[in-house]
């Protein structure tokens, strides 16, 4: 009778030494950490005495998403899509979801870095003799026209933010394309009488101060700057409704 206890108790000690083994307990090693959520994407709990506005753009938005917010806390509620925007391929797709169905005061929007980025078949990121441009700007100027007459609904203050510049070495992308792209921006905005917050030629004067080397992000001082620019234009848009 006790060699059978104790036959039982070593089958169960062996069989809940695999499970954890299985499930990577036990082992001496740490559980991986999970990733800190982006505060870029918190949740906003309006504050209704105070104005809303919406931020729409890609990785260089979410990067001044955050300084955006502290520098206008308590003058404005300010919400970003709750994504990278990607390219105007991807808007045309989620842009009713990502307006929603509470009315906007000023809208600051830019799609420009992911067209003009060179992809393979698959979609990834390819140097450029190896892939193609994710949104040729022949459809890039259409796409943006769709955007910008659904945006000119909402009846918010538009402001359109410049794709910012492309540098050296920076892969999947041309140096210069930046400008051919803003140039189609630059003539559909005028047209509809959106006013421009130029971050393109703010960035191209300091690209080696705010920008990291053969990369279209930038660092966290230079977010910091392009927010400084956003609020100004932002600001002046809430000043003139």
């Amino acid at each position: 009778m006790q060699r059978i206890t104790i036959t039982v108790l070593l089958v169960f000690i062996l069989t809940s030494t695999f499970a954890n083994a299985q499930e990577g307990q036990g082992t001496g090693k740490p559980e991986p950490k999970k990733p800190k959520p982006n505060p870029a994407f918190a949740e906003v709990i309006d504050d209704p005495a105070l104005p809303r506005v919406l931020l729409i753009g890609d990785s260089i938005s979410i990067g001044y998403t955050v300084p955006v917010q502290e520098m206008l806390k308590g003058k404005a509620n300010v919400h970003r899509i709750p994504t990278n925007g990607g390219p105007t391929t991807n808007g045309l797709k989620h842009i009713e979801q990502w307006l929603g169905d509470k009315p906007w005061d000023v809208i600051h929007f830019n799609w420009g870095l992911h067209d003009l980025k060179y992809i393979d078949d698959k979609g990834a990121l390819v140097d450029v003799e190896q892939g193609h441009q994710q949104v040729p700007i022949e459809e890039y100027e259409q796409n943006l026209r769709t955007l910008v007459e659904r945006l000119q609904k909402t009846e918010a203050k538009l402001i359109w933010r410049s794709t910012t510049p492309v540098p050296e070495g920076a892969t999947g992308r041309v140096v210069g394309d930046s400008a051919k792209y803003n140039a189609v921006a630059a003539a559909i905005m005028q047209e509809h009488g959106i006013p421009t917050d130029d971050q393109y030629a703010f960035a191209l004067s300091r690209l080696e101060e705010i920008q990291r080397p053969a990369n279209v992000h930038f660092t966290e001082e230079g977010s910091r700057q392009l927010a400084a620019q956003a609020v100004a234009a932002i600001q002046q848009a809430l000043n003139n409704n």
